[in-house]
Parts: C-alpha cells; structure tokens; sequence
C-alpha cells in the first residue's frame, strides 16, 4: 500500500477561450517558432550542429538544476560570486525566464505546493501544470498579492537585476551567432532542438513528476520520485525526495539514484568551490522514515473505518 494523499484535483477553467493579454501572445509566439525550428531538424541535420545542441542541453541543463534551483532557489550549496553568476548565466540561456522570475515561482510552488496557489498546481489538470501555466500570466500572477516578493536576495544584486531586464537579449544574441558560425543548422540544433527538449524535460518536473511514479516520502503533496526523469533532467526526476529535503544539494539520495547535477557540486565541493553544502543526516532521514511509518497506520485506519 503507498502513501496516501488527500488532495481533491480542481482543474482549471476554460484555457484557449480566455482572454489573451500581451504577454501570452509574445510567449505563445516564442513557444510555436521554436517548435517550429524543432520540426525542421531532420532536414538540417550535421554531426557538429547535433554536438552543439548536446554541448548546449548540458551546460544550460546545469545553469537551471545547479544554478536557478539548488542555489539560488533553496541555497543549499555556495559557490564563489564568479562562478555562481557563470551559471545563472547559463540558466539565462534555457529561456525559461530570468532568475529572478525563475526563483519566485519555484519559492512560491513549495510555499504553496498542489494548491490552487501553486504557480503550476497539478490540482489544474495535466496540461497545465505542464506548460499552459507559462501561457496564462492571468493564473499565474493572479495567484499573489505581490509579484517577487519573495526573492529580495536576489533583487538586491545589480547582476540579477540586468539579467531580469534583458534576459531574451541573452538567447537572441546566442541564435545569431550560431546562425554566424554554423548556418541555418546551428540554428535550428542549437536552439530549436535543444531549448524544446529542455523546455519538456523541465516542464515534466511539474506535470509528471506531480503525477506518476513512487512516494517514498509522506510530503503532503503530490511529488513522485520518477527513475525515467531522472537521467535528462540531470537529477531532478527524485522529485519525493527533493520536497522531502528541499534544502539538499543531493537529490538523488541512494546510491543508485543518478543525479548528475549532485555530482557536479559534489566535485565542486572536493575542489574547494562549493562550501555549506546541505544534504540530510541519517538521523533526519531516519525521523522523516517514522513520520511515514505513522502516516501510513493513520492511513491504514482511516481505509479500515471507511474514510477514504
């Protein structure tokens, strides 16, 4: 019998009748013409431009996992200001906003996990927990009082806030000069076919993750540890065992659990530029396998007396 969770889905409604604001429409705009770029690969295809499009997968892959979501988002590790703007930098390049916009809603969907105030709430049905919350800036920033209010570190550095104000700059210039290097190839690689992929490897953090898979741990939500997610996101597939531990640096918490983003930092850390890295103790461990040893008798009675 798994973990029990007693959440009621309350999805979300009409999605493409709604009204359109300026900003779905930009955002809609950028997500087709990528996509479209996407399609057009097997007709542009050369071994450089499908290393490219790795090389790029891998080093803005890293700039969201390492950068924009264990440091910044739950500082659990600290590396020197050189090598932490570096991969916010990086993060930049996935487009998937600045890291500052990046932070808020992530702090914000732990703050406010599998509710309707959750960013990207799985309580609003698949879809939208995957992508359609990035179409509906009405949902999402409908949902707080006061947009970025919860990333003040990060608003008070001057490096933050430039990259919040040009942060589409950054992956324009990035397209260009793959277009000047390698063509129309390079293009379509490196930025069609690698920010598609990380757009959905991400994405089904929030959708798959929220939905299938095993909880090991009594969250309270919806998180699930997810071994097919595991390896293209760089580790952020044991998704129980990061809202369990949301202050690790390591994700993957066994020694079979592959986290590749855990690696780096842990190599970061033997070489000296990671420091305070937080990962749990046995001890919490231990206390976290009896709060759900507990939850799970309590279940168990709730079924036997018909509560469930």
């Amino acid at each position: 019998m798994g973990i029990m969770v007693n959440i009621v889905m309350t999805p979300c409604g009409e999605f493409w009748g709604r009204k359109w604001n300026l900003l779905d429409i930009v955002t809609a705009v950028v997500f087709f013409s990528l996509h479209c770029l996407c399609v057009m690969a097997p007709f542009h295809f050369t071994w450089p431009a499908f290393w490219v499009a790795c090389a790029l997968y891998l080093v803005t892959g890293l700039g969201v996992t390492l950068s924009f979501h264990r440091n910044l988002a739950h500082k659990s590790f600290r590396i020197p200001k050189w090598l932490e703007y570096l991969f916010a930098y990086f993060g930049v390049l996935s487009l998937q906003g600045s890291p500052i916009e990046w932070v808020s809603s992530h702090r914000y969907h732990h703050q406010f996990t599998d509710t309707e105030k959750d960013v990207h709430s799985p309580l609003q049905g698949f879809w939208f927990s995957h992508m359609g919350w990035i179409l509906d800036s009405g949902s999402r920033f409908g949902k707080y009082e006061r947009r970025l209010k919860n990333v003040d570190d990060l608003k008070r550095q001057p490096y933050y806030r430039f990259l919040h104000r040009t942060y589409l700059l950054h992956s324009a210039l990035l397209g260009v000069l793959l277009y000047v290097i390698g063509g129309l190839p390079y293009l379509v690689w490196g930025m069609g076919v690698r920010m598609v992929i990380v757009y959905h490897i991400t994405f089904s953090v929030n959708s798959i993750g929220h939905t299938w898979g095993k909880q090991v741990w009594h969250t309270g939500d919806l998180s699930r540890n997810n071994w097919l997610l595991a390896l293209p996101t760089l580790g952020e597939g044991w998704h129980n065992n990061h809202h369990a531990f949301d202050y690790s640096a390591r994700q993957g918490l066994e020694w079979w659990q592959i986290d590749i983003t855990w690696y780096l930092i842990r190599f970061l850390q033997v070489v000296g530029l990671a420091t305070d890295v937080k990962t749990p103790t046995e001890t919490q461990k231990k206390r976290k396998a009896l709060y759900n040893a507990s939850s799970l008798e309590k279940n168990k009675s709730k079924v036997s007396n018909g509560k469930f």
